[in-house]
C-alpha cells in the first residue's frame, strides 16, 4: 500500500467505524470517490443501490431493524437532491439515518462550481440537523456529532455535506480524536415518574401511546416490557392513517373509552387528530413525556387544561424509569383484555372475501396465505408500502419485524427497504407488499438484490390503477370525474426476471399457494404479480354488539 498522509475522507470513515458502522448504502458519484477509496482501508462494506433515494430508504430500514444508525453516501448536486425526498420518510418514522453527501469544493462556491447547490438548506426541513463540513481537521468530529444527533432524543435523520476539498485535503493528522459516540440522554426524574404512575393508577381506563421509534428494534422490547410491568395497555402508532390504522383494529373504540392517556414520545399530530375532543371521552385527561420541548408546547396549545402535566425526557430513559418505579395493576386486567381484543378484531366477512371480478383476487385472498410463511421464523420481516393494497397487508398480517412507510405516507420505499431487511435478517423470510404504482419508483433495486444475492419476495397487488387517488376521486367528485389514475396491467414479474430475479403472474386464487412456494424456494429476489380487484383500503370502525 502506498504511503500517504491522512485525508479528510479517512477521518470520516474512522469516525463511522468508531461508532460501529461497518456497512454503508450508497450510489457512486464524482464527489465521494475519496470515501470509496477510504472504505477499502477500513473494511467498510458498500451496498451500491441504483438510486440515491433508495440508498436512504435502505439505511432507514437497516436502522429500524437493527437499532444501529443507518448511513447513506451520495454524490453532490442532483445526487443529493434525489436523496432528500427519502429523508422525509425517515424523519416521520423517527429513524436514525445519517446522509453524507458530497459537495462542490469550498473555494469554488458562488463561482458556478460543478453541481453546486445549497445542499444543507435543501435538507434542513426534513432532518433534525443539516450542515456543511468546513475543515478536514474537524470533519471526523462533524460525523461524530451527526451520529449523536441522529440517535439522541427523538431519533431522526441528519445530513452532513462534505466538500471535495475537505475530503481530499492532506493533513498531518486526523485532528482531535473522535470520542466514543453515545446518544445524549434526558432522564425522567423519580418524582415525575412517581407522579405520572400515581395519575395512571387513579384512572379506570388508562392508555399509554407511543410513536414510531417505540416500535423499532432499538426500543420495541423495552416498550413491550413496559406494558407488562405496569399492567396498562401500551399502543404504538406509526401509520399515516392514524387512528384508522387497519393494523390496530377498532382503535377508535379504545380511545373513546380511555379516561387517561400518557403520550410517551408520541406526537400530538394529525395521527391523533390533534387531540380533537370528538375522538376522546369528554373527561379524558392527558400527560406527556417527550424529548422535544417544541412538541410539548404544541400539545399544550392543542389540549389546554386537558394536559395535566408534561416533562422533557427521552423515550428509553422514561420507559426504564417508569418500569423501575411502577408495579403491575391487576385491577386493570379486564380493560387491558378489552383493548387487546379491539386491536385484534377483524370483520368475519374477511374470512370469505372474494373478488367480484373474474381473473382477479380480493386483497384478503392475496394476503392471508402469507401468515403461515411469516410464522415459520421468529425473526420474519413484513414490509408494507403505502397505498390501498399495502393497507390490506398491514390489516391482515403480523410478523416479528414490520417496516412500513410510516406517518410520512410516501409510497415507493418497499423494494429498497426489503433489500436492507434481508441484510439485517439474513436467515428469516422477508416479504414485501406493494401496489403496482409503488413498484415503479425503485424497480431497479431488483438489480441491487440480485448483485448482492439478497433474496426476498415482493408481492405486487396489480389493479392497473393509482387506487388510493382513484378512491379519493370516487368519493369526492364521482365516477365520471375520476382522471389520471389508470395504469397498464404491466407484467412486473417479467420486469423482476429481466433483472435476474424470479417472477410469476397469479390471477386465480387456487394458483397462489404453489406460486408462493416456488418464489420462496427459488433462492433469488422474487416478484409475485397478482391481479387484484381495486377495492378501497380497509376501515374497521367498530365491533358488532
Amino acid at each position: 500500500m502506498r504511503a500517504r498522509k491522512s485525508l479528510g475522507a479517512h477521518a470520516v470513515v474512522d469516525a463511522m467505524t468508531r461508532s460501529g458502522v461497518k456497512r454503508v448504502f450508497t450510489v457512486s458519484g464524482n464527489h465521494i470517490m475519496s470515501l470509496f477509496d477510504a472504505s477499502l482501508d477500513a473494511g467498510v462494506e458498500l451496498i451500491h443501490a441504483r438510486h440515491e433515494a433508495a440508498a436512504v430508504h435502505m439505511a432507514d430500514s437497516w436502522a429500524r431493524l437493527t437499532g444501529e444508525p443507518g448511513v447513506a453516501w451520495v454524490t453532490g448536486g442532483p445526487g443529493h437532491a434525489n436523496a432528500v425526498s427519502a429523508l422525509f420518510t425517515a424523519k416521520l418514522a423517527e429513524s436514525p439515518v445519517i446522509l453524507l453527501s458530497g459537495h462542490a469544493p469550498q473555494d469554488q462556491i458562488g463561482r458556478g462550481a460543478f453541481q453546486e447547490m445549497r445542499q444543507a438548506e435543501m435538507a434542513q426541513g426534513v432532518t433534525k440537523a443539516s450542515w456543511t463540513a468546513s475543515d478536514a481537521r474537524s470533519v471526523g468530529q462533524d460525523v461524530t456529532s451527526a451520529i449523536r444527533e441522529a440517535t439522541s432524543g427523538r431519533p431522526g435523520p441528519v445530513h452532513l455535506s462534505l466538500p471535495t476539498d475537505v475530503l481530499e485535503r492532506d493533513v498531518d493528522a486526523r485532528g482531535p480524536a473522535t470520542e466514543a459516540i453515545a446518544p445524549r440522554q434526558t432522564p425522567l426524574g423519580r418524582d415525575d415518574a412517581d407522579g405520572i404512575l400515581a395519575w395512571l393508577r387513579r384512572a379506570s381506563s388508562p392508555l399509554v401511546l407511543t410513536g414510531p421509534s417505540g416500535l423499532a428494534h432499538a426500543l420495541r422490547g423495552q416498550i413491550d416490557g413496559l406494558g407488562d410491568a405496569l399492567g396498562i395497555p401500551v399502543i404504538g402508532m406509526e401509520s399515516p392513517r392514524g387512528v384508522q390504522d387497519p393494523s390496530l383494529g377498532t382503535f377508535t373504540e379504545v380511545l373513546a373509552k380511555a379516561d387517561a392517556v400518557l403520550l410517551l414520545a408520541k406526537r400530538l399530530d394529525f395521527t391523533l387528530r390533534f387531540g380533537a375532543s370528538a375522538l376522546f371521552a369528554s373527561g379524558c385527561e392527558f400527560m406527556q413525556i417527550d424529548p422535544d420541548p417544541d412538541e410539548i408546547h404544541r400539545a399544550q396549545r392543542a389540549l389546554g387544561g386537558r394536559l395535566r402535566h408534561a416533562v422533557v425526557a427521552d423515550l428509553r430513559s422514561a420507559a426504564e424509569a417508569l418500569k423501575v418505579a411502577g408495579a403491575s395493576r391487576s385491577d386493570c386486567r379486564a380493560w387491558r383484555q378489552d383493548v387487546e381484543a379491539a386491536i385484534r378484531y377483524r370483520p368475519e366477512s374477511w374470512d370469505t372475501a372474494k373478488s367480484s371480478q373474474v381473473g382477479r383476487l380480493h386483497p384478503v385472498q392475496v394476503c392471508r396465505p402469507f401468515q403461515s410463511v411469516l410464522d415459520r421464523h421468529p425473526d420474519s420481516v413484513l414490509v408494507c408500502d403505502g397505498g390501498e393494497f399495502g393497507q390490506w397487508a398491514q390489516a391482515c398480517l403480523r410478523a416479528s419485524n414490520r417496516v412500513v412507510n410510516g406517518p410520512a405516507g410516501a409510497i415507493g420505499a418497499s423494494l429498497p427497504m426489503a433489500v436492507a431487511a434481508r441484510l439485517a435478517k439474513p436467515n428469516a423470510p422477508v416479504i414485501a407488499f406493494l401496489g403496482d404504482g409503488s413498484f415503479g419508483f425503485h424497480a431497479a433495486e431488483f438489480d441491487t438484490a440480485v448483485r448482492y444475492q439478497l433474496p426476498f419476495l415482493a408481492v405486487v397487488g396489480n389493479d392497473a390503477r393509482w387506487n388510493a387517488e382513484f378512491q379519493i376521486q370516487l368519493r369526492t367528485y364521482g365516477q365520471d370525474r375520476a382522471v389520471g389514475c389508470d395504469l397498464l396491467p404491466t407484467r412486473y414479474d417479467q420486469v423482476a426476471a429481466a433483472f435476474g430475479g424470479y417472477g410469476e403472474m397469479v390471477d386465480r386464487p387456487d394458483r397462489l399457494s404453489a406460486a408462493i412456494g416456488r418464489s420462496l424456494d427459488c433462492g433469488r429476489p422474487a416478484c409475485l404479480n397478482v391481479a387484484i380487484e381495486g377495492v378501497p383500503a380497509p376501515v374497521i370502525e367498530r365491533r358488532p354488539g
